[in-house]
């Protein structure tokens, strides 16, 4: 008799969503943790970097509460104070996760888990179950060049206590993005350095220049075409920075790496069941979230597919209903997936964008956009634009691509995306009537 129906490594988002629908399916489910709960997003992704986003936010709307009529100057930002806070919010959050594997009737076996013949080896102790699922997530990597431990990567971000004056991050994705408009936000001096040439390479390239626009605006220098052989602490304390062809950068207090993630499943003993994975060490899977081994799924970042919170947890979730809900047909759609990014100013995006649509649909692409300037700047100083785009396809004109930059992008995406997925037309969009003035108008009432 196996001790479990299900055995979960990794107690983050797709791993938590597994194990409690699995639960309330009516599965025994023992989930294994080594670390806090909650994985990368309670603890050094989203949550925290929401309120240092949210920090950045205030710091600019106390700049521009002059020219909305208020007598005051910024001034005295605590970033230890902010981080005590922000510390006891991510606490609580561990303690509800907990809370909820006990209300579900999961185990929570602490230890490092490697994959075992008959099971989920902890330590000395022995999981026999017929299911496994692997959600182990990801971690920040950093390159191999001399000197970079002097850096810090995006989980020591969330440590630091007092704010560095010069900063240097080191990649153009979201983190590398993100991180720049809070530090420049707060008060650093930023420059964000580039292997190649885009930021967000992935994204619409309307997104991506107008992005550059604004984050140089702001004062975030923008060095592109410069891979770093080595870094250096030089005698003044400071950090110097060399690229491969000669480039020399230095002055910095702070240097981030941002040059992507890589999966957790050194320790997972993968060749003990046969697991097939990526060169980069990413476990494969099909559609279904199964891997190359019979009872074995996994799902989240450690699939390197669509490295997004949500996705985890859907994922998590449909399998469970696959493997426990009588559902055989259960499985994740991994298209037309929202995202966000906390840019300063954000940015949300969801479907194919211009360049993919022309890939696919060729001549019959057609593009609506319209580029302006949030009403709440109309007083200010400071006026970043926001830029709305619709990508359509065929003669019906479907809605394949909604793309936006600005104030309030994160929170406008969402439901725009429940259009785009259900099918919408330019047509429809623009049978509805607005709600002015908002942002939002301006994608039903493009011509």
């Amino acid at each position: 008799m196996p001790d479990f129906d299900l055995v979960v490594i990794g107690g983050g988002s797709g791993g938590m969503a597994a194990a409690r629908r699995a639960a309330a399916h009516g599965a025994k489910v023992a989930l294994v943790e080594a670390g806090r709960l909650g994985g990368t997003c309670v603890n050094v992704g989203c949550v925290p970097k929401k309120v240092m986003f949210n920090a950045a936010s205030v710091a600019e709307s106390l700049d521009e509460a002059p020219d909305y009529g208020f007598s005051l100057t910024r001034s005295g930002f605590d970033l230890a104070r902010l981080k005590r806070s922000r510390d006891d919010v991510v606490s609580k959050l561990n303690a509800i996760y907990q809370r909820n594997l006990e209300v579900d009737g999961v185990e929570l076996v602490r230890g490092w888990a490697r994959l075992h013949a008959e099971g989920v080896a902890v330590g000395d102790r022995v999981l026999h179950t017929p299911h496994t699922l692997i959600a182990t997530g990801g971690r920040p990597r950093v390159p191999g060049i001399p000197g970079a431990q002097l850096g810090i990567t995006s989980d020591q971000f969330f440590e630091l206590d007092a704010l560095p004056e010069r900063v240097a991050i080191v990649g153009g994705g979201y983190i590398g993005v993100e991180l720049a408009g809070i530090f420049r936000a707060l008060g650093s001096q930023v420059t964000v350095i580039l292997r190649g040439q885009q930021l967000l390479k992935e994204f619409d390239t309307t997104l991506r220049e107008t992005l550059l626009d604004e984050m140089t605006k702001s004062g975030v220098e923008v060095v592109a075409h410069c891979e770093l052989a080595e870094v250096l602490r030089r005698r003044t304390g400071d950090l110097e920075l060399r690229g491969t062809r000669g480039q020399v950068h230095a002055g910095f207090d702070c240097l981030l790496w941002a040059v992507g993630r890589e999966p957790n499943t050194e320790s997972l003993a993968l060749s003990e069941r046969g697991i097939e994975a990526s060169p980069e060490g990413f476990v494969s899977v099909d559609a279904y979230q199964n891997t190359s081994a019979p009872g074995v799924y996994a799902v989240g970042d450690v699939t390197g597919q669509r490295q997004l919170t949500p996705v985890a947890i859907a994922a998590g979730r449909k399998l469970a209903d696959r493997v426990f809900g009588g559902n055989p047909e259960s499985k994740l759609c991994y298209d037309n997936i929202p995202s966000v990014v906390f840019s300063h100013p954000p940015i949300g995006s969801v479907g194919l964008t211009e360049e993919e649509a022309r890939a696919t649909f060729g001549e019959t692409v057609k593009c609506y956009t319209s580029t302006f300037r949030n009403l709440y700047y109309s007083v200010t100083s400071n006026k970043p634009v926001t830029v709305v785009k619709l990508v359509t396809v065929g003669a019906t004109e479907k809605v394949v691509g909604i793309h936006v930059i600005g104030k309030s992008a994160d929170e406008l995406i969402q439901g725009f995306s429940v259009a785009l997925v259900m099918g919408a037309t330019k047509a429809d969009l623009d049978r509805t009537v607005a709600i002015h003035p908002t942002a939002a108008e301006e994608l039903v009432t493009l011509r």
